[in-house]
């Protein structure tokens, strides 16, 4: 049964992860096309294309900024917000939590439509068009809500007394919060950042209904695969692939960190 058991988890994995397998190794093919899945032999050649894009560098680096603008702006507001829904009260918190909750389960399709009509609409009062502000707006919707959530465990699991001690020691409220606070909470802080970077590196259905001219890698790579698809693109989603690796494994070190019990500091008499 165990037997049975490893072999069907293998299975799992391998149709899961084939098909990227395939697509990394057939990113350093010599081919000059992707219709014939033939290797022609190890080379770099597509790499060094897509780096001579400049649209695809263009793209790239919206992406980055939107991604790092974002996940900046999402931290510093779902770190209060957290703060704040755990400080309430117990039905207030379930109202709350299941409006946080909103933007997660519905439709990015749905979520991507209604902020295209929102901001069309504040585009014809204010003036202006859709762009790389709309963008950011829309990509810190969507990452708010994972922020929160991973600040709100770290919170549940401080000792609620700290922040008062720290006050009767001397700290005023504002020196508590980041002497004493922002310290026990701070692996999920990283932890809802690097979730919120990664999210919006990824996003294509909202980015595309927001977008307006400005094209993300998503976008460009979708704008690709409309056209003849060239290998190119092999070597951009390895590229893009072995980023959300990397974050992953950091988020992975860093949960695991938090997981090493702590020694308990011996008390000199």
């Amino acid at each position: 049964m165990k037997a049975l058991s490893r072999v069907y988890l293998f299975l799992i994995f391998l149709f899961l992860y084939a098909p990227i397998a395939v697509l990394i190794v057939f990113s350093f093919n010599a081919s000059t096309t992707m219709s014939r899945s033939v290797w022609s032999g190890f080379s770099f050649r597509w790499y060094s294309i897509l780096f001579q894009d400049q649209m695809l560098l263009d793209a790239l680096r919206n992406t980055m900024l939107i991604a790092a603008t974002a996940a900046i702006v999402s931290t510093v507001l779902g770190t209060a917000a957290a703060i704040g829904i755990f400080g309430m009260k117990k039905w207030t918190k379930r109202v709350v939590m299941n409006v946080t909750n909103l933007p997660m389960v519905n439709p990015d399709i749905v979520t991507g439509v209604s902020l295209m009509l929102l901001f069309t609409f504040a585009a014809r009062i204010l003036g202006g068009s859709l762009g790389m502000f709309s963008l950011v707006l829309a990509h810190i919707t969507f990452c708010l809500p994972y922020v929160i959530l991973s600040i709100l465990p770290k919170l549940g699991q401080m000792n609620p007394n700290l922040f008062e001690a720290a006050q009767d020691l001397g700290c005023n409220p504002l020196s508590a919060f980041f002497r004493v606070v922002l310290p026990e909470i701070f692996p999920g802080i990283v932890t809802g950042m690097i979730m919120a970077f990664t999210l919006s590196i990824d996003d294509f259905v909202i980015s595309y209904f927001t977008s307006g001219t400005t094209q993300t890698l998503p976008i460009f790579i979708y704008s690709m695969t409309r056209k003849r698809v060239s290998p190119e693109i092999n070597a951009l989603s390895t590229l893009l692939f072995g980023t959300i690796i990397v974050l992953l494994l950091l988020i992975n070190l860093r949960n695991s960190k938090d997981k090493k019990p702590s020694r308990a500091p011996q008390m000199e008499v």
